[in-house]
């Protein structure tokens, strides 16, 4: 019974073993060169020094496409500044991506995987799959699935696992609070 439970508890939290090629949470990610779908080429070591957010996303995964505007937002507020944001797609056409990227706005910088050396060394079995990256490269979380990345508990779980300090969300003001009717109330 205890045997079982130990199986069922080591499926359920991801503990089996990497695949071949892949960076275990814990481990550091080597290098790897960046093909950029609106931008020039880079290395994966061009982004130490700071925290680092990895998605890594498909043109045609529809959970890929709800987050995308989530992670933009995230981007839009916090890249550059305690962490940066790339994308690293996964499709088989450049042209496909591409015009999803530039489609949907994104702002944050979007690569290619062109020998799925990404997909491989992240452990992108299944995506979306976002991976947080120490300043020095050290993968410390895996996360599978589709989020918004925006939210108040995930930016609690992004400035935790980071260990950076986040602004919280700016509320929309209400109607009627704007400098007119600030002036009034003085």
């Amino acid at each position: 019974m205890r045997a079982l439970f130990l199986l069922a508890f080591a499926f359920a939290t991801g503990a089996f073993a990497a695949a071949p090629g892949e960076v275990p949470v814990g481990g550091t990610l080597r290098e790897a060169p960046l093909y950029g779908l609106t931008l020039d080429y880079r290395k994966l070591s061009d982004f130490r020094g700071k925290p680092l957010v990895i998605n890594v996303w498909a043109s045609w995964c529809g959970p890929c496409r709800d987050e995308m505007g989530s992670l933009d937002r995230l981007a839009r507020r916090h890249n550059g500044r305690q962490f940066n944001v790339i994308g690293i797609s996964t499709d088989d056409h450049a042209d496909k991506a591409q015009a999803f990227v530039v489609g949907a706005g994104v702002s944050f910088d979007n690569y290619l995987d062109k020998n799925l050396l990404l997909e491989t060394m992240l452990g992108a079995s299944r995506i979306p799959l976002t991976v947080f990256v120490d300043a020095r490269g050290k993968v410390l979380a895996k996360v599978y699935g589709a989020r918004q990345w925006d939210s108040p508990a995930n930016l609690a779980l992004i400035a935790s696992t980071l260990g950076v300090k986040l602004d919280p969300p700016v509320a929309p003001a209400a109607p009627g609070a704007g400098a007119g009717a600030k002036a009034k109330n003085r």
